[in-house]
């Protein structure tokens, strides 16, 4: 895991699976709560958390798409279609992120 630190594609897999978790955080927690229990207050803190990573993790894909000199074609274009499908970053990051 510390591995994971030391290069900018092991911070995207870092930033890919905690964006992640925040959607999960959002989807099965923070709405039902909102919903079920009147109670919107974790949407209002996750919401901005998932959007900020959601950004990081853009901005970082095509950083390192750059920088790792990505076809666009062949792996950006997947990273990038990856963070806009639930929960598709956890699979981005099985099916190419780690074999990187």
């Amino acid at each position: 895991m510390i591995n994971l630190f030391k290069t900018r594609i092991g911070r995207l897999r870092i930033i890919a699976i905690l964006e992640g978790i925040s959607l999960l955080v959002l989807v099965f927690i923070a709405v039902p709560l909102k919903y079920a229990y009147n109670n919107p207050a974790i949407v209002k803190v996750m919401g901005p958390f998932h959007g900020s990573l959601f950004l990081l993790f853009l901005f970082n894909t095509l950083s390192v798409g750059v920088e790792q000199q990505w076809k666009f074609k062949q792996i950006t274009w997947k990273v990038l279609l990856a963070c806009m499908i639930p929960f598709g970053t956890f699979y981005i990051d099985r099916k190419i992120l780690s074999k990187i």
